[in-house]
């Protein structure tokens, strides 16, 4: 069984959050360059971080700043920052009340495929929000997770957006617990135009405990991943 370091971060700034991820993200790197170079073979870790993320918009690399809504004066009143950064997708916000999941995996230790890397980690949501009676699933060429793909009513509830170098992966999920919807409206959320978001909190009309919910994500990531959590 693999082992993943599972770290509670709690209420964290998004930029010294980025900064530890690279921090792991480059040690993972570092040492799968030295194994190479030197022909050996010391096993590389992987991590997995939890954290809320005071009010914050991050813009991908393949984003466009238009999405955002806000001047720089908006966002200080609003009590928010913003930052452009390495992950694949456009503008998501980030706030309390979210999950946030960081996985910083080597693939090399699971199976060297981003697609399917991907749907797993939709996947993991899909079966979390299942155990709360929610029926979710994937929309075709929008990764995340959505709620009535296909209908007026479509509306996402988890976004995902990932960096991988050399199989080792960074960034994650955010899933919209109990979180204040109100932020997305100063935002083209991923950059499409005229969809919803939606949270567990809105879904089933009563707020969430954050635990309980990352025991349920826990649970699914260590089937799905065949992993154990340390």
């Amino acid at each position: 069984m693999k082992n993943i370091k599972l770290q509670e971060l709690g209420l964290k700034d998004y930029k010294d959050t980025w900064d530890f991820q690279e921090e792991l993200f480059q040690s993972i790197i570092n040492l799968k360059i030295d194994n190479r170079r030197n022909n050996i073979n010391h096993k590389t870790p992987n991590y997995f971080l939890f954290v809320e993320h005071p009010h914050v918009y991050t813009l991908g690399k393949s984003g466009d700043m238009s999405n955002l809504l806000l001047n720089e004066e908006q966002l200080t009143k609003k009590g928010a920052t913003f930052y452009k950064i390495n992950r694949g997708g456009d503008i998501t916000y980030h706030g309390p009340g979210q999950i946030v999941g960081y996985p910083i995996l080597d693939l090399d230790n699971f199976f060297t495929d981003i697609h399917k890397y991907l749907r797993f980690l939709e996947e993991v949501i899909i079966k979390t929000l299942a155990d709360y009676g929610i029926k979710s699933e994937r929309s075709a060429g929008e990764t995340g997770v959505w709620l009535d793909v296909g209908t007026p009513f479509a509306r996402k509830i988890c976004a995902l957006g990932v960096r991988t170098s050399r199989w080792v992966t960074m960034h994650g999920f955010a899933l919209n617990v109990n979180t204040n919807l109100g932020y997305f409206d100063n935002i083209i959320p991923c950059g499409i135009k005229g969809k919803a978001v939606t949270s567990l909190e809105v879904e089933l009309n009563k707020k969430i405990p954050l635990e309980e919910v990352k025991e349920k994500i826990l649970k699914h990531f260590s089937e799905l991943f065949e992993v154990e959590f340390t």
